[in-house]
């Protein structure tokens, strides 16, 4: 019996896993790709989709035979045992100081491009913003279902609306006749970025109506639904030129709305914009929540967190996570980080995490879908290439975490037990 109210079906949850895959990432990273890449990411977003897809489908394997709002942790823990399981929630977990805050700037962006925001503005837009987040949270998953459906709806419009007015030709769906894969590679550690969202998604699996059958489904149809409208978006972004330095491709969207529609429809795009960024990071934050409140009900942490809501909600988890956000937001405003460096280091730790997750594929699956994870796991190790040194930030976090798990049972002995015998 799941221990989480079962309220989910396939439209609602492939509602939350394509808001949360096209929230922050459909309106920035095409333009960012493009910056990078230029028609190159056209090729780039095909290769994209080809990784994903087997991940994807690994992913919803593990989500229908172990359906558990651990997510992707709990997956490594049937495969590897609590200490794998530790440094994979771990590294989920430390996306936050980078992650989150690089998605509320983006949020912040389709204001900024309507309303000139001073910097402590910008700041109260996106603490504002997890306020919001936590209060929904409070409703449960079902509501947050509902609402990012019709974010979802919003967002395929709005694209759709684009590619209608700008009267895309076959021609500009024509991939180059030669590439440069030294342009192709940092493009996709970017863009990869866009298809974070699937691990937090897995954490939603013990709310479904029928997690066995609905889950996988829903997550490959939100998967299809996100690169369709990112590879359609990507097009009018090169038709347009709709791209170039950080402050022209986090406005973007409203720039093309404005060449399309006139000026005056970009405060429509700009409430859309914002609107597909709070979507997605509501879904990571839900995810976070239901991780450290799964792992508490487990003993594994504080039992303060493993409380729930009447309406088995895990408040407590929810407003810690929300408080940690704000935190890392307020400390990114005050450094004042590049976007692109903090979705770079943010991949790190998501593609590892997935690496994780493909490996307890390869132990737990059989058939067709060990040999998808198989593929999958060489998937990942080329991803992580591909960041380069930002994979620095991942690797320094995951094996710090490894020794203090190794290291942990010699601090709770006594220091002369602690020695070797000796000779």
């Amino acid at each position: 019996m799941s221990r989480l109210h079962q309220q989910l079906g396939i439209g609602q949850g492939a509602a939350l896993l394509a808001t949360s895959l096209l929230g922050t990432g459909i309106f920035v990273v095409p333009a960012i790709a493009a910056h990078i890449a230029g028609r190159d990411s056209l090729l780039a977003w095909l290769l994209l989709i080809a990784l994903v897809l087997p991940i994807a489908f690994t992913f919803a394997a593990l989500g229908k035979h172990y359906p558990h709002a651990g997510g992707a942790a709990h997956f490594v823990a049937k495969a590897f045992g609590p200490r794998a399981e530790k440094i994979c929630a771990f590294l989920f977990i430390a996306v936050l100081p980078v992650g989150l805050p690089a998605a509320l700037v983006m949020a912040t962006g389709f204001w900024q491009s309507i309303f000139s925001l001073s910097s402590g503005e910008q700041l109260a837009v996106q603490l504002g913003s997890l306020a919001a987040i936590w209060l929904l949270g409070l409703g449960g998953a079902k509501l947050s279902g509902n609402v990012q459906g019709l974010i979802a709806i919003f967002i395929i419009g709005l694209i759709l609306s684009l590619s209608w007015q700008a009267n895309i030709q076959p021609l500009d769906y024509q991939l180059p006749t030669s590439f440069s894969a030294a342009k192709i590679a940092p493009a996709l550690a970017v863009m990869f970025w866009c298809f974070v969202g699937i691990e937090a998604f897995t954490h939603m699996g013990e709310e479904f109506r029928k997690p066995q059958r609905d889950f996988p489904i829903a997550l490959l149809l939100g998967v299809l639904i996100a690169g369709t409208v990112y590879w359609a978006t990507s097009v009018l972004v090169l038709k347009y030129a709709s791209y170039g330095d950080q402050h022209a491709n986090t406005q973007s969207l409203a720039r093309l709305v404005a060449i399309l529609f006139g000026s005056k429809a970009s405060y429509l795009a700009a409430i859309i914009g914002y609107l597909a960024c709070f979507a997605s990071i509501n879904i990571y934050i839900q995810g976070f929540a239901r991780l450290i409140w799964s792992m508490a009900d487990e003993g594994q942490l504080p039992a303060y967190f493993a409380q729930l809501s009447g309406n088995k909600v895990p408040r407590r988890a929810l407003t810690f996570i929300v408080l940690a956000c704000m935190v890392s937001s307020l400390s990114i405003w005050l450094f004042k980080l590049p976007l692109e460096d903090l979705i770079r280091y943010a991949n790190g730790n998501f593609i590892a995490v997935y690496l994780l997750s493909m490996l307890a594929g390869v132990v737990l699956l059989k058939g067709l879908a060990r040999l998808l994870a198989c593929i999958s796991v060489l998937l990942c190790c080329a991803l992580l290439v591909a960041l380069g040194s930002q994979v620095t930030y991942a690797l320094i976090l995951g094996l710090g975490m490894f020794a203090y798990l190794s290291c942990k049972p010699y601090f709770k002995r006594p220091f002369a037990q602690a020695l070797p015998p000796s000779e």
